[in-house]
């Protein structure tokens, strides 16, 4: 049906003393003894349009009232008492969707757990308003930050022979499920769906690095999936993954676009979504707004790991996990670094092979590789690359080293055998930034239907 948007009518002066037609969900409505008042949202708009109702015009207005009730409002735009807002005098109403008194959304039970049990319902709250905004925002800079620097957008499979990450935290695809009927898991794979095991990618990794030797650079942008059992507030099993592979690249080429591309996507959030910013500064991070403007003022740091290490040992501070040369840094060090010692993203380089994938590229001392994880404040990673190994021989010697089957990743070998040149790339977990830019503690209200440990809907 024909009607105008809410955000437009907020927003455009030229609609007041204009008749339009309005659509939206009633937040809130109070009544009076002459007139009775609504908060209407569409969805284009964090801010809602009061519609004001002169109940001499009207038999009834009961079914107006409930929260919920989808309307159609018809009225003339004017102008309203405070801050140059505007509302719409109703002259015709109706009912689209009735909402019973069984509405769940009550004001007195809307904490951010209780709305995970009706993912179907928690967009109509502000706050949900808000943070898929700032996501759809969020979404369109990185596609703007790529195309506009000649990447080309990649698309690559989510089904998959092999595991990138080679900690076999995959998803198996079957069509077959449970059976006895195979003497071994040979067998069982052979007579599968694709004729051999195949599972949910967890990153498109392996394949962008095939498109962008020939590409030169490229980005994938899809999600990934990872049947890892961290039941944590930044993990989840399906998540949206921001994925660029440049050739002719080194590790500090990686790291420069990796901050390009931070900077770019929070400047277009704060330009696009102010509304959003201040309704998070409020009821989520007092700050917020200056937080990113002193990410877009300032320069990221870079500390190589054994440094890290050594400044987590000397540090004044009781640490759960211990910290020691070769150790995996956990998020209580990853945090210390960002926000005792650093204040700011932090890029942390040369990690020990030991603890990094076969694809990264080994630096000349024998015991690191030339990877990066950039770490934020209040959230840890968000961010982990590598320039990758293209000396065909120290690519074969890492995965033989680590028992991988060669079979399962000729294509990717063979880019090392028909014109190798140094390249690189990284991941971004686009659902972590998100959480960065909003103040958003936990990852699956950053997401519309969260995949978590023992939690499908």
């Amino acid at each position: 049906m024909k009607h105008t948007d809410i955000k437009s009518i907020l927003t455009d002066p030229s609609f007041i003393g204009k008749k339009t037609v309005i659509c939206g969900w009633v937040r809130t409505s109070r009544d009076s003894k002459n007139v009775a008042f609504i908060e209407l949202n569409d969805g284009t708009s964090l801010k809602h349009l009061q519609i004001v109702i002169d109940k001499a015009d009207f038999e009834d207005i009961s079914s107006f009232m409930p929260g919920g009730t989808a309307l159609k409002v018809v009225g003339t735009v004017v102008k309203g008492m405070v801050n140059n807002a505007v509302e719409v005098n109703a002259e015709e109403i109706s009912v689209l969707g009735v909402s019973p008194a069984d509405y769940p959304l009550q004001k007195k039970r809307t904490t951010l757990e209780f709305l995970r049990t009706m993912p179907h319902l928690r967009v109509r709250t502000n706050t949900f308003n808000a943070v898929f905004r700032v996501r759809s925002i969020a979404a369109e800079a990185i596609h703007r930050f790529f195309q506009t620097r000649n990447y080309v957008y990649i698309n690559t499979p989510l089904l998959t022979g092999s595991d990138c990450e080679g900690a076999g935290e995959m998803f198996k695809v079957t069509t077959i499920g449970y059976s006895d009927q195979y003497k071994n898991e040979e067998e069982y794979y052979a007579d599968d769906f694709f004729g051999r095991r195949a599972g949910l990618s967890v990153s498109g990794q392996l394949e962008g690095e095939v498109a962008a030797m020939g590409l030169g650079k490229i980005y994938t942008f899809g999600p990934s999936f990872r049947a890892e059992k961290s039941n944590t507030q930044r993990h989840v099993a399906e998540f949206w993954h921001v994925e660029p592979e440049i050739a002719f690249a080194e590790l500090d080429d990686i790291i420069e676009v990796a901050q390009s591309m931070i900077k770019y996507i929070i400047s277009d959030v704060l330009e696009k979504c102010p509304d959003e910013i201040d309704f998070f500064s409020r009821f989520f991070e007092k700050g917020l707004r200056e937080k990113l403007n002193n990410i877009l003022e300032n320069e990221f740091a870079v500390l190589d790991y054994t440094e890290a290490v050594e400044i987590l040992k000397k540090a004044d501070a009781d640490f759960k996990f211990p910290v020691e040369w070769g150790c995996d840094l956990q998020t209580e060090h990853e945090r210390y670094i960002t926000e005792k010692v650093y204040n700011k993203p932090v890029f942390i380089i040369n990690y020990p092979k030991q603890i990094k994938s076969f694809y990264m590229k080994q630096n000349p001392d024998g015991k690191t590789v030339a990877a990066t994880d950039l770490l934020v404040p209040g959230i840890g990673e968000i961010i982990g690359g590598s320039q990758r190994e293209e000396d065909l021989d120290k690519l074969l010697a890492a995965m033989k080293e680590r028992g991988m089957n060669l079979d399962e990743y000729k294509d990717y070998i063979d880019l090392r055998k028909f014109g190798s040149v140094p390249h690189g790339g990284f991941g971004l977990g686009f659902e972590r930034v998100i959480m960065y830019m909003t103040g958003v503690e936990n990852i699956r209200d950053v997401i519309l239907y969260p995949r978590t440990v023992g939690n499908i809907r």
